[in-house]
């Protein structure tokens, strides 16, 4: 197994259980509009996109303001869901505790915009917890690999030396495309079998496994230090 340093993360899907909220939310803008409401699963094959991105794609027909009256029915209802941040996976809290104790770079590479990324790690108290994070307001969305090469190129980290970790096929197939090994969550938005057309390095049923997964770099990082 490589010796990763740095390990990136989805949020949605994957450290968050937040794909309820995004289907509710979906479904409440296209109510509002009288629009055909989207089944589940086409709803969990958006996740992951930014959010024009997933509104395009879901409702290829609206023109751009209705597009954008959409997008804004989408973040009302969200928030009004949002007293309390989505809560994080089982074995998440403690899992990236042990592998940023052991030496591992963390970051997070999203869909959500930055202020709904600010928003949820504010909840979590984790506003300092990661080195860097990429939302897809900011630069391009999932697929393109271009939040990738930004976070590597801020970590100084080769593409060889990174792992993406997520729950949608944009996630692995963008870090397909930035040249770097993924691993498949099968816990949050899509099934496994959706995944693993990209050849992930390893799937998850549960977050504990990719800690025991990386347990033995975990071991020698730690003895590295001693």
């Amino acid at each position: 197994m490589p010796d990763y340093q740095l390990l990136v993360f989805d949020w949605d899907g994957t450290l968050a259980d937040s794909v309820s909220r995004i289907i509710e939310s979906v479904l409440a803008a296209a109510d509002r509009f009288d629009l055909q409401p989207p089944d589940e699963a086409q709803i969990r094959g958006i996740i992951g996109l930014g959010l024009p991105e997933a509104i395009a794609a879901l409702y290829p027909e609206l023109d751009s303001g209705l597009a954008e009256h959409f997008r804004l029915a989408y973040a009302d209802h969200y928030l009004t869901l949002d007293g309390a941040p989505p809560p994080l996976f089982p074995g998440v809290v403690e899992g990236l505790e042990t592998l940023r104790d052991a030496g591992y770079r963390l970051a997070v590479a999203t869909g959500k915009s930055r202020r709904g990324l600010q928003r949820a790690l504010a909840g979590h108290g984790w506003l300092d917890y990661f080195e860097v994070t990429r939302c897809a307001d900011e630069t391009a969305s999932k697929p393109d690999p271009r939040m990738l090469h930004e976070i590597l190129d801020h970590c100084g980290v080769s593409a060889g030396r990174a792992l993406m970790i997520g729950d949608a096929t944009f996630d692995l197939q963008m870090a397909r495309n930035a040249g770097m090994d993924a691993v498949a969550v099968g816990y949050g938005a899509q099934p496994l079998e959706r995944l693993r057309p990209f050849a992930p390095r390893l799937e998850i049923m549960e977050f504990a496994e990719l800690r025991d997964w990386l347990m033995p770099v975990v071991h020698r990082h730690s003895l590295e230090g001693v």
